[in-house]
């Protein structure tokens, strides 16, 4: 252990000498002035003696291996048991604390004062690396950068050559075409040709490779032939020897890996047809120099031009969107009319009070939201003697003895005149999809008065389109309050004048079938139920043959009925992306459809969970509509019809065109599933723009793919005008009968389209025979109705919460562990 300790002190010794002339060394390269040794004494301080202990220790303790150490540590009479490694090291250090020492401070003033002039030449080295590296950052790098800026030009000449003769090698017999109108070096590298040889085009053919070449044979030299030589001069005399390319290197080795990046960049952006000339044209610097800047002349040319036709087609694009569609989206109302505002919540007798003052009138038109609206305040005219007639786009009755209609908003004509005009719902002029059809009715409207007919949230909507107008406004309020129960509901406590809101058909069948399980006369309404069936359903209600009304938000809607209270068995709809809760105006729109005034004193509403959450959304204040729908009209079509003649074009203006401020476009969302099923067909050959979109925006269930086949198969009809194919006709069950149902509405759409009315009148009698059947049909479902597994079609217990069995859901779980398990490994 002692000849250890020994060698380690004369190692430490050495490093220490070592160290404090290193110190030195750095204490001049901080002082501008030549500082004299007494000067360095003072400014070292207490340090010398770090420097020795750092020393020792490095030369010792961290030299010792565990087994030297725990020996030199029992030779002391000391223990390690239980120390870790940091422990035994700091233990080793403490008792090697002044076991050998030795005086930095008496060897540096001898080694000094025995030698003087050591102390000069010690400061004149350090003197003379300043002087060099001051020379080689501050005057050689910039000459250096310079050099090679200047040479940047030459350099890259010379490399495109290069590639150029190389990429002309490679594309040798290769017929153009096969390059597929690759324009770019990078085009082609994306290309992934196959040759017949079974070798990939330019496989070998890598631009680093080229670069490379051109930096270790070019650019190094090319820095040390352009530098002055008055620099390469004074580098020599002050180093003693010449510029080498590790310096090189050294000092702009990363500005020359930027210049291979860019050069890179810039070959693979080169065209192809232009290297192809600069490899034909044989290699001189000053020619191919020229060349270079020919070809960028005349690239910017092109470029130039081809950004002025840009801006050209991108001014008359402008001016077509102007023209086609801006001016149609501009408020014209009809200066002569006076407008009136039922704003209101619902079952406040806002449209008995519109349709009072259009039965009192000469002349008279109802716009409706539903089919089942329009029809039910024709009868209601019609019993009154009024001469009535209906138009909904799938039938017309009465039509030329009529003063008033009664009609689906989508079917107003904005050229017919009238005393007295409804609009009913007015805020649906929000709705994506059919909502421009409002705003054309009230922007459009040609009568000496015009009821309009919305809720709370509308009201500052129409007001501003109307605007300077000669509008008068009346807001009603309940007389019947809602009353929230405060418990929640089950089906257990359902009563005479219950209406039970669910979201979903099969929601509305499985409810109503228990309820009739249990001894419950129950009335059915669901959106796909056909309209007169809907009527039916209705009319047990109001007469009392039926205790409860199953619906889903169809019930929402205009339809007033005896309720006696809104139940809500759902708080969450899937509004046709994703399950999500009701909003505040869903709730009050089905909630306000409770206490029909006259019949009650008060309405309730009951949930069955959430009741608090569900309370606060009745009752919040309505958020007023801000924007409202725009779609194309048959005045777009005409203006469009001057410069295209696609409707794919169409799509796309129509997807350009900035809407004006407080407008949303329609999303064209059927017209253009429909439009992928004839583009570029015949069909679309054959038929105008105007006309095939009228046919696209029939209005029938286009998510149904047996409908979309009927209407494909109608088309191929009309095009070759042969007779159309007859609808689907099935009565077996309720599903057949309701895709008959549509079926026939889809066939009349047409028929009415085409003016065969005759026909049409036929196809009407066979709808009322499907829909009483249907009728029956329902009544027989719900009394059989079995809830079932969507998966395996097995029964299921009412009350199950789920539509899928457990079995099937264990099933699922299982398949879906083996996949994940599968993909872990």
């Amino acid at each position: 252990m002692v000849d250890i300790l020994e060698k380690g002190y004369i190692a430490a010794v050495e490093k220490a000498k070592n160290d404090v002339l290193n110190d030195i060394y750095l204490y001049f390269e901080q002082m501008d002035d030549k500082p004299s040794f007494n000067e360095y004494m003072r400014y070292s301080g207490g340090h010398l003696e770090q420097i020795w202990r750092l020393a020792w220790k490095s030369k010792t303790v961290q030299r010792m291996n565990r087994y030297e150490k725990l020996h030199f540590l029992e030779s002391r009479g000391l223990s390690a048991d239980g120390l870790s490694k940091k422990g035994i090291n700091k233990l080793i250090e403490q008792e090697l604390e002044g076991y050998r020492t030795f005086d930095l401070h008496e060897w540096i003033t001898d080694y000094f004062k025995q030698s003087p002039h050591l102390w000069d030449e010690l400061y004149e080295d350090v003197k003379v690396k300043k002087q060099k590296e001051y020379f080689e950052t501050h005057i050689l790098k910039e000459h250096m950068l310079d050099s090679l800026m200047q040479a940047r030009m030459k350099l890259y000449i010379s490399l495109r050559a290069d590639v150029a003769k190389n990429l002309a090698f490679e594309l040798d017999g290769i017929p153009k075409a096969k390059l597929h109108g690759a324009k770019t070096l990078l085009d082609l590298f994306d290309l992934e040709l196959e040759l017949p040889n079974g070798e990939w085009l330019l496989e070998d053919f890598e631009l680093e490779a080229f670069i490379g070449r051109l930096t270790y044979e070019k650019v190094v030299p090319t820095i040390q032939n352009e530098l002055p030589d008055e620099v390469k001069r004074q580098y020599e005399l002050l180093c003693g020897e010449k510029i080498s390319r590790h310096l090189i290197w050294q000092l702009i080795g990363g500005k020359i890996e930027e210049l291979e990046w860019e050069f890179h960049e810039e070959l693979e952006q080169e065209d192809v047809n232009e290297l192809l000339e600069v490899a034909a044209t044989p290699f001189q610097y000053e020619t191919h120099y020229r060349l270079y800047h020919e070809q960028a002349e005349i690239r910017e040319r092109k470029r130039a031009e081809e950004l002025a036709e840009q801006k050209r087609l991108e001014e008359e694009k402008n001016r077509q969107l102007e023209d086609i569609f801006g001016r149609e989206y501009r408020t014209s109302i009809y200066q002569n009319t006076r407008y009136v505002l039922h704003i209101g919540e619902t079952n406040t007798g806002k449209t008995y009070q519109a349709l009072k003052r259009m039965k009192a009138a000469p002349t008279g038109i109802y716009l409706a939201p539903l089919r089942l609206l329009a029809l039910e305040v024709y009868e209601s005219l019609r019993s009154e003697g009024i001469a009535c007639a209906l138009k909904t786009g799938e039938e017309e009755k009465n039509i030329d003895d009529a003063t008033h209609f009664s009609c689906t908003v989508e079917m107003f004509h904005e050229k017919d005149v009238y005393d007295v005009m409804v609009i009913d719902e007015a805020q649906m002029i929000a709705d994506k999809d059919r909502g421009f059809s409002w705003y054309r009715a009230i922007q459009k409207a040609r009568a000496k008065e015009v009821h309009i007919i919305g809720s709370h949230s509308s009201k500052k909507m129409l007001l501003n389109l109307l605007e300077g107008n000669d509008v008068e406004l009346h807001e009603y309020h309940r007389n019947v309050p809602l009353k929230v129960e405060k418990k929640p509901f089950n089906l257990s406590h359902v009563k005479q004048g219950d209406a039970l809101i669910v979201f979903s058909r099969a929601k509305v069948l499985q409810t109503a079938s228990r309820l009739e399980r249990d001894g419950h006369k129950v009335s059915i309404i669901y959106g796909s139920m056909p309209p007169e069936t809907r009527a039916k359903q209705m009319k047990r209600f109001i007469d009392k043959e039926s205790k409860v009304i199953v619906s889903t938000d169809a019930i929402g809607m205009g339809l007033n009925l005896p309720i006696r209270r809104v139940v809500f068995l759902e708080n969450e709809k899937f509004d046709g992306t994703r399950r999500r809760m009701l909003t505040s105006q869903e709730v009050k729109q089905l909630a306000g459809r409770a206490g029909r005034k006259g019949l009650y004193n008060v309405g309730l509403v009951a949930f069955t969970s959430q009741i608090e959450a569900m309370t606060k959304l009745l009752e919040d204040e309505d958020k007023s509509i801000n924007t409202f729908t725009i779609a194309p009209t048959q005045q777009v079509f005409d203006r469009f019809a001057r410069y295209h003649s696609t409707l794919e074009h169409f799509f796309y203006l129509w997807g350009e065109f900035k809407n004006p401020h407080g407008t949303k476009k329609a999303p064209l969302t059927q017209e253009r599933e429909l439009y992928e099923h004839i583009r570029n067909t015949e069909i679309e050959r054959r038929f105008p723009p105007s006309d095939l979109y009228g046919f696209l925006h029939l209005p029938f269930s286009s998510n149904e793919p047996a409908l979309v086949r009927q209407w494909m198969a109608n088309m191929k009809a009309v095009m070759n005008n042969t007779e159309l194919p007859e609808p689907i006709i099935k009565r077996e069950t309720l599903d057949e009968l309701e895709l008959s149902y549509k079926s026939i509405g889809l066939h009349l759409l047409f028929l009415y389209r085409l003016n065969r009315k005759t026909e049409a009148y036929y196809w009407e009698r066979i709808r009322e025979e499907i829909s009483t059947r249907a009728h029956s049909q329902l009544r027989t479902d719900v009394k059989k109705y079995q809830k079932k597994c969507r998966t395996c079609g097995k029964s299921l217990p009412g009350e199950y919460p789920y539509n899928i069995c457990q079995s099937c859901y264990d099933d699922r779980l299982l398949q879906r562990h083996h996949y994940r398990g599968r993909n872990f490994r």
